[in-house]
């Protein structure tokens, strides 16, 4: 047997107590929220972590910006 077929009667397992006890669908369901809150708020630390290159140049294309936009205005203001 291969690795496929356990997965599949293990999988095949699960998925007849999901649909036969109601209870057990329940607890799945909230398993998954979970999951998926704890993703989301793991993928939030990576994008908003100023330790990352991404937000590190992120923060810095805002500052540029901002620096570009008050240069620009200042210049207009003294002519």
């Amino acid at each position: 047997m291969t690795a496929q077929y356990i997965y599949l009667v293990i999988f095949g397992c699960i998925a007849y107590l999901i649909a036969t006890d109601e209870s057990i669908a329940k607890a799945f369901y909230l398993l998954s929220r979970i999951v998926r809150s704890k993703f989301a708020i793991f993928w939030w630390w990576v994008k908003n972590n100023p330790k990352t290159p991404w937000a590190r140049y992120l923060m810095w294309k805002r500052s540029n910006h901002l620096a570009k936009e008050l240069m620009n205005e200042l210049e207009s203001k003294n002519k």
